[in-house]
């Protein structure tokens, strides 16, 4: 559609094996924020670890969240290098994030094969027709442009739709959510979890 004519909004669903790595270390790790995401199904529990290390990981471990959500919103002042393991799933600026690496570094096959298995299974059920993507949001958006009497507002929306122990949506970027996605492939109960977000963006 034109932009000179209506306003333009593009969603973006992916189930990024970039992301799912990332989650996987924080669980294996046991690092906790952000304390309202959810664990995944399926990945370890965390072994234990001494307060002073929780903490030098928690920090770096954020960085690399960022940097992996939203890398464009959150470019390194250094260069950034693979993780070695983790073919091309997992990068790190080359300066500050050694602990991190070092912690990282026994989990790559693990990690790699449950971030491929995850987003595969995303792929299949999107290419089965099971979560059409454009019509779930286009649903949602038309219900908000009638509740508040307009047009929607052009926003952008990237959604990762994740295998996580709780059904639920919750803001992982200032332009992405993570979804469920037990809750992504329930029509009825998607559409008004979704309405928040849209409300909020449109």
């Amino acid at each position: 559609m034109s932009g000179a004519e209506r306003p333009e909004w593009v969603v973006r669903e992916d189930a990024s094996a970039t992301v799912l790595v990332a989650l996987y270390v924080r669980q294996a790790l046991g690092i906790r924020a952000p304390e309202e995401l959810p664990h995944l199904r399926g990945a370890p529990a965390a072994q234990p670890v001494d307060d002073d290390d929780a903490a030098v990981l928690q920090r770096q471990w954020l960085a690399y969240w960022a940097m992996s959500v939203e890398p464009q919103a959150h470019p390194s002042p250094v260069p950034l290098d693979l993780v070695g393991g983790f073919e091309t799933l997992a990068v790190l600026p080359v300066e500050g994030f050694d602990e991190l690496r070092a912690a990282m570094a026994p989990l790559a096959e693990d990690a790699v094969a449950y971030a491929n298995w995850a987003s595969e299974r995303y792929a299949a059920q999107a290419r089965s027709g099971s979560a059409s993507s454009y019509r779930a949001y286009a649903s949602a958006i038309a219900e908000h442009e009638r509740r508040v009497g307009r047009r929607a507002h052009s926003f952008e929306l990237n959604v990762q739709v994740l295998p996580l122990t709780q059904r639920g949506v919750w803001w992982i970027g200032s332009l992405t959510i993570a979804v469920t996605d037990g809750l992504r492939g329930d029509v009825a109960a998607f559409d008004p979890a979704i309405q928040p977000i849209i409300a909020e963006l449109a």
